[in-house]
């Protein structure tokens, strides 16, 4: 298995400015962007470019992986 990208995909969130809502089922925190107004989910443990991708683009920022 890959590494785990999702150190890395909090901290791109955190300086776009997203925000946890709730603690999730399992292991899943639901977050929320003030760029894409959307909330979405996010793994414990992205280990895919991917998804991490996917989770970047749902809050509404560029590719970074």
């Amino acid at each position: 298995m890959g590494r785990n990208l999702t150190p890395e995909v909090i901290r791109l969130l955190r300086e776009a400015g997203c925000h946890v809502v709730r603690h999730g089922k399992g292991d899943h925190d639901i977050w929320e962007s003030p760029v894409s107004a959307r909330r979405f989910p996010v793994d414990a443990k992205i280990v895919s470019r991917h998804m991490a991708n996917t989770v970047l683009k749902q809050a509404g920022l560029p590719k970074n992986f």
